[in-house]
């Protein structure tokens, strides 16, 4: 099995981010976005998809934190994509649901090459200290097309955006992990009938 590991340096004049990720890692992981929150939920997504991941970004934070929080997702998303190759024999569909204390949040994807989004989120309006809870739907939005996959990301209850955003990012390491793994009956086959991804 060759190894699924990409390096991937994105530079423009707002950020510039550097990504490298093992899809077949541990967890482990060495984060510093300068976005404490955004940080940990990265932290988190490492360690529950069992994707080893370094990712360190400078950006315009002084201003606003979103192209940050994009462009990490658009760094991330364009690793995977490279670190995927062909994508030959790999489950290509996940689904999870986590909880996270009353927070529910189910995520199903698809990592078959066509970018698409479904954010089906409440409580956009909250902020968790000073990020704002709608910036995540740009950063899997941003994943979502780079790595061209489909993301469906459904609010099933919550209440605390703390908690919310966790099982988000929790569900999201979870179903990306179950669409990665290898499976023995697919070796060298695209699990499309197209042929390719």
């Amino acid at each position: 099995m060759n190894k699924r590991e990409a390096e991937i340096k994105r530079v423009t004049k707002e950020t510039d981010i550097f990504a490298k990720i093992n899809i077949d890692g541990t967890g482990l992981s060495k984060i510093n976005t300068g976005i404490p929150f955004f940080d940990h939920m990265l932290v988190l997504f490492s360690k529950h998809g069992l994707f080893d991941i370094e990712l360190t970004a400078k950006g315009d934070i002084d201003v606003d934190y979103h192209h940050t929080v994009e462009d990490a997702g658009i760094t991330l998303g364009i690793a995977f994509d490279k670190a995927l190759a062909g994508r030959e024999g790999i489950h290509r569909y996940g689904f999870a649901t986590v909880p996270m204390d009353e927070a529910r949040i189910e995520i199903a994807i698809d990592i078959g090459g066509r970018p698409y989004i479904i954010y089906d989120v409440q409580h956009l309006d909250k902020c968790i200290k000073d990020i704002p809870v709608q910036l995540f739907e740009e950063f899997f939005r941003a994943f979502a097309v780079t790595a061209k996959m489909n993301i469906h990301i459904r609010y099933i209850y919550g209440v605390n955006p703390h908690h919310i955003v966790e099982s988000m990012f929790k569900s999201f390491a979870r179903s990306l992990d179950q669409a990665c793994i290898f499976d023995q009956r697919m070796i060298g086959i695209v699990p499309s009938t197209k042929g390719v991804l």
